[in-house]
């Protein structure tokens, strides 16, 4: 995974003035036990969760698709990016996120209006 190209590129609120986390630990209960999936990268301020999918996951689509929809339930938004995208077009990456985190943004302030 291309971990060290996004963290460089997301680290010290470098886009949108938002913070991430790395490797952040998502906990949630499946048959009455605590159970964990590890985001490659999370934003608390805008509930985003980012995952960089390497090859590995051709074979874990399905897997993948639950994830995602056990990670909505909990009321975080999931984006994906391949690793390709991440080591080929890092500004795409960048405009894609900032998109995302503005939209965040925008909603939870029209919230707290009404």
């Amino acid at each position: 995974m291309c971990f060290w190209q996004v963290n460089f590129t997301v680290r010290n609120r470098k886009i949108s003035n938002h913070k991430f986390y790395r490797q952040y630990p998502i906990e949630f209960t499946y048959y009455n036990k605590t159970r964990y999936f590890i985001a490659d990268f999370y934003c608390n301020e805008s509930k985003l969760v980012v995952e960089i999918d390497g090859g590995i996951h051709e074979t874990k689509k399905n897997y993948d698709k639950l994830r995602t929809e056990i990670i909505n339930q909990l009321g975080m938004k999931v984006i994906r990016f391949s690793n390709k995208e991440v080591i080929g077009v890092v500004s795409k990456v960048i405009k894609i996120l900032k998109i995302h985190l503005s939209s965040k943004t925008e909603s939870s302030l029209l919230k707290k209006q009404y």
